[in-house]
């Protein structure tokens, strides 16, 4: 890893534990690892890396900077924050950690939390509408910036509960893929930290003690179907230590010829051999 004498301001302070290179060289590996396998990399190339505040967009924000500080990571990196104006967000904490970084970086400031509180009936969540709106404004900030791709913090926890969120409410066998293209056919969106724990994201930004902003719009719902799924989750993997990671991996082994969709594989021109011998 980086050499102490030679680190980006992102990392002083890093706890000095084998514990915690471990970790910091197992995220950074695995994000290097999903950006080449998925080729969402090119030279010369701007991200617009989405900040929330949350644990896994800095998390995202240190594994790419270092790969980038490194060499390994050819593009340019702004961070950028949309303030959503949720009342009573610390609209100074992302700006000044960001410059004392020295990460390039864009606060934008758009109230959707209105909008969401106005249209959304009570009793339903806010997450569908939120999220819409908020990557709408990303977009265009984005291509405002000259940037190629909107860079997202999401995990592999969170692939797997939008996986079985589809599977047992959606009746469909989907998820958030590492990299897509928007609608309109502009953009790439990409997940660097496709093949990474959420509990590393935990660990990791806890020990750099990084100013977490909680989201006190759709964390404040209960009985959301995320949360149940995670419960579901969670208990799997209590009672069979990675299982997450065996789940994961089903996902990059899909098998056409052993599923029911015939869009996907022709079942109708299917022959067997003939022995007439």
């Amino acid at each position: 890893m980086l050499d102490h004498n030679d680190i980006h301001p992102l990392f002083h302070g890093a706890p000095d534990s084998t514990e915690f290179r471990k970790l910091r060289k197992r995220i950074v590996r695995q994000t290097r690892e999903a950006v080449e396998q998925y080729a969402m990399a090119r030279k010369g190339e701007r991200w617009l890396v989405c900040l929330s505040g949350g644990k896994d967009s800095y998390t995202l924000l240190a594994a790419l900077t270092e790969l980038q500080w490194r060499g390994l990571l050819p593009v340019e990196i702004l961070a950028c924050n949309l303030d959503q104006g949720q009342p009573g967000f610390p609209a100074t904490v992302l700006p000044e950690f960001l410059e004392r970084m020295g990460v390039p970086h864009r606060i934008e400031y758009q109230d959707t939390y209105s909008i969401v509180m106005d249209k959304v009936p009570e009793g339903r969540t806010f997450c569908a509408l939120c999220s819409r709106l908020r990557r709408g404004n990303l977009y265009r900030i984005a291509r405002e910036e000259g940037c190629s791709a909107v860079v997202l913090g999401h995990h592999r926890d969170d692939i797997l509960e939008t996986f079985f969120m589809n599977l047992f409410h959606g009746g469909r066998l989907a998820t958030m893929p590492p990299k897509l293209v928007n609608e309109e056919g502009d953009l790439f969106v990409l997940r660097p930290l496709a093949h990474v724990a959420e509990a590393d994201c935990d660990r990791f930004a806890r020990a750099l003690n990084y100013p977490i902003i909680p989201c006190d719009l759709c964390g404040s719902q209960d009985g959301l179907q995320r949360q149940q799924v995670k419960q579901i989750l969670d208990g799997w993997e209590k009672n069979s230590p990675g299982r997450r990671q065996v789940m994961f991996r089903a996902l990059m082994n899909a098998r056409p010829s052993h599923l029911l969709d015939p869009s996907l594989f022709d079942f109708a021109n299917l022959e067997i051999e003939s022995n007439l011998d």
